[in-house]
C-alpha cells in the first residue's frame, strides 16, 4: 500500500502526519518506507537525515551526498532502468526498527525542469513498484504545490490522505485539490483513491473549527472520525527529531495518531475508500 500525504496549501501538517503515521506503522511491525519529495527536506530532518542547503545535482564531487530521491531521478535522466540497482542505493535505515527513508535533496529544485521536459513523470512509480516489494507500507510526503513532484507522487500512489486545518483558506483549496487529484486519476492513475481528509490542529473548544467540521460533514466530504488536536508536543518532537510514538508515547496527541492509524488501516481492510459525491466526477455544491 502506497499512500501520498498531499495538500497544495502549506502549513497543514503534511510532514507531521506522514512521519508519525509511518513511525506508528513501523512500530506495529509493518516494514515501512517514507519518501521525502519536498525540497525543504523536513521529513528527512525529522528522521535525522539532514541535507546541505546548496547542492548542484550535476556535480560529481566526491564529497557530494548520494542516496537521495534526487539521485534516483538523476539516474532516470541517464535512461536508467530499475532492475540492477538495489534499493539500498537510495533507501536508508532510520534509528527505528522497520522504518526506512528515501531522503530529499535541495537538488530537486534544479532537476525539476529537465525531468518535466523529458516526461519522467512515471519514474517514481516505476521505482516504488521495483523497490516497494521490500515494504508493507509506503508513505510519500509532498511539496505544498501541484508541481512535477506532487504529480509524480499521485501517479505512484494507491491512495491520498489530505491534511486539513480548520480555516477558510484551507476550505477554499479543498475543491481545487480534489479536481487536481481526479485529473491525475483520469489521465495517469485510474486506481488512485481519495482515502480521506485528516483534520489537523483541531481545537474542540473553539466555535469556528467545530462549525466548520460540522459543515464539511454535512457536505459529505470524506472526513476521518479521528481529529488531531493542537499541541506544543509536536513542535518538541520536531526539535528532538523523534516521532511522537517514541518521544511521548502516552501523550494525548500520540493517542490521537494511534487512533487515526487504526482508522486508516480499517478503511484499507474494508476497501471503502470511495465516498460518493466527492471521490468521483460528480459535481459538488
Amino acid at each position: 500500500m502506497r499512500r501520498v500525504v498531499f495538500n497544495q496549501k502549506g502549513g497543514v501538517g503534511k510532514t507531521s502526519i506522514a512521519v508519525n503515521l509511518a513511525a506508528i506503522s513501523a512500530a506495529r511491525g509493518f516494514r515501512t518506507l517514507i519518501v521525502d519529495l519536498d525540497v525543504q527536506g523536513n521529513t528527512s530532518y525529522y528522521l535525522g537525515n539532514e541535507q546541505p542547503l546548496n547542492l548542484q545535482y550535476a556535480d560529481d564531487r566526491d564529497d557530494a551526498p548520494d542516496g537521495t530521491i534526487a539521485d534516483l531521478f538523476k539516474q532516470t535522466m541517464k535512461c536508467f532502468k530499475f532492475g540492477s540497482q538495489k534499493s539500498t542505493d537510495f533507501i536508508h535505515e532510520t534509528a527505528y526498527e522497520d522504518l526506512f527513508l528515501m531522503p530529499s535533496s535541495p537538488a530537486l529544485n534544479l532537476m525539476e525542469r529537465d525531468l518535466e521536459s523529458r516526461y519522467k513523470i512515471y519514474k517514481l512509480r516505476e521505482a516504488l513498484e521495483h523497490f516497494g516489494e521490500d515494504f508493507d507500507r509506503v508513505y510519500i510526503d509532498t511539496p505544498p504545490c501541484f508541481n512535477f513532484y506532487s504529480r509524480s507522487a499521485l501517479i505512484a500512489a494507491d491512495s491520498v490522505l489530505i491534511p486539513f486545518d480548520c480555516d477558510s483558506f484551507s476550505l477554499q483549496s479543498l475543491y481545487s485539490l480534489r479536481n487536481n487529484i481526479l485529473e491525475i486519476r483520469e489521465d495517469h492513475n485510474p486506481d488512485l483513491e481519495i482515502e480521506g481528509i485528516v483534520v489537523n490542529q483541531f481545537n474542540s473548544q473553539a466555535r469556528l473549527p467545530s462549525e466548520m467540521l460540522k459543515d464539511l460533514k454535512h457536505e459529505g466530504l470524506p472526513l476521518f472520525e479521528t481529529t488531531l488536536p493542537s499541541s506544543v508536543k509536536m513542535k518538541e518532537s520536531h526539535q528532538r527529531q523523534v516521532p511522537l510514538i517514541y518521544f511521548a508515547g502516552s501523550h494525548k496527541l500520540t493517542q490521537s495518531y494511534l487512533d487515526l492509524f487504526d482508522e486508516i488501516e480499517a478503511t484499507q481492510r474494508m476497501g471503502s475508500f470511495t465516498r460518493q459525491g466527492w471521490d468521483s466526477n460528480a459535481p459538488i455544491h
